[in-house]
């Protein structure tokens, strides 16, 4: 199948006339043959890095989350995980699946849902959404935010975990498999925005992450990675799970990960701007060497110290 780029928002789509059969329902990306395959990798997800990444929303979150939803749950194993990792917050934890596997692939769970979103009852303050909107068209993933944020309480964080087009053409060529793995879409932020801002919500991008975001539902704001790192020290108390055997452990990984991310992608930031400032500064200097020469050792001297003083003063601004 051919596959497209956006000239607007750099998205990567499935060709326009298969999206638009998923639309109306004549094609489908997402049945049997995909439970087959999927169920091993949502387990190990499951009981693994999606752990993490609802500590890390519950660590990020400015409100107190007292009802958290996995969107587009799949068979809901992570709720089950959950579950047996903070059992005293087990109400906490909801998950909402559409097209679910077959019924005895699926959690017993008692807050399992099958349906849409727009069918929950109350209203959720987090949740996390692993590996879904790669599935979705541009219109269903619109409904889904549309009934997402309707059922949300303002200030509400989702984490939403989606191979952006650079993360597929630098290290999983073969994301994008309408057929087996069922994904037509891989979105950029600017793509994102254009579908989750009309609903309300402020996109935040994750330095250091090219496979997901922050969904906000709030206006929209610059939120830095300072400034994530400072949401990260200063959490809401009750969202660190307290009253559970392996509370401390779940609040400490969502730190610890959320950390290794952003310090790593400042780093980096910070070295290519090192790089950067190197290589203006020779480019400085090369073009007024033969000056220097003609000059003489004493303008040269005064020419070196106003470099340094740049230097300096650069640095400082930079300093953490």
């Amino acid at each position: 199948m051919a596959f497209y780029r956006c000239a607007g928002c750099g998205s990567l789509y499935a060709h326009p006339d298969f999206l638009d059969a998923v639309d109306r329902g004549t094609a489908a990306n997402y049945g049997a043959t995909y439970w087959a395959e999927e169920l091993p990798s949502a387990r190990d997800r499951s009981y693994g890095g999606s752990i993490v990444r609802v500590a890390e929303t519950l660590r990020l979150s400015r409100i107190p989350v007292r009802r958290f939803l996995d969107i587009g749950s799949g068979p809901g194993y992570l709720l089950d995980a959950l579950g047996a990792l903070l059992p005293n917050s087990a109400g906490l934890f909801h998950g909402i699946e559409l097209l679910p596997p077959p019924m005895a692939d699926r959690s017993p769970h008692p807050n399992y849902r099958i349906g849409r979103i727009g069918d929950l009852e109350g209203r959720f303050d987090a949740g996390v959404c692993i590996e879904v909107i790669e599935h979705l068209t541009p219109k269903i993933l619109g409904v889904l935010v549309g009934e997402l944020a309707a059922c949300s309480t303002p200030g509400a964080l989702y984490f939403f975990n989606s191979a952006q087009p650079s993360f597929v053409e630098l290290h999983d060529p073969g994301y994008l498999d309408p057929k087996r793995r069922g994904h037509i879409v891989s979105w950029s932020i600017a793509g994102v925005r254009e579908v989750f801002a009309p609903a309300g919500f402020n996109v935040i991008p994750l330095p250091g992450r090219d496979w997901a975001f922050l969904a906000e539902l709030g206006p929209a704001r610059a939120v830095s990675a300072d400034d994530l790192l400072s949401w990260l020290w200063q959490p809401v108390p009750e969202n660190l799970t307290g009253g559970n055997p392996f509370g401390p452990l779940f609040a400490t990984a969502g730190l610890e990960s959320a950390r290794c991310y952003l310090e790593a992608a400042q780093a980096e930031a910070r070295a290519h701007w090192a790089i950067g400032l190197e290589r203006q500064v020779r480019a400085a200097g090369l073009g007024r060497e033969s000056q220097q020469r003609a000059a003489g050792p004493e303008v040269a001297t005064r020419y070196a110290a106003t470099i340094l003083a740049r230097l300096r003063r650069l640095l400082s601004r930079r300093s953490v």
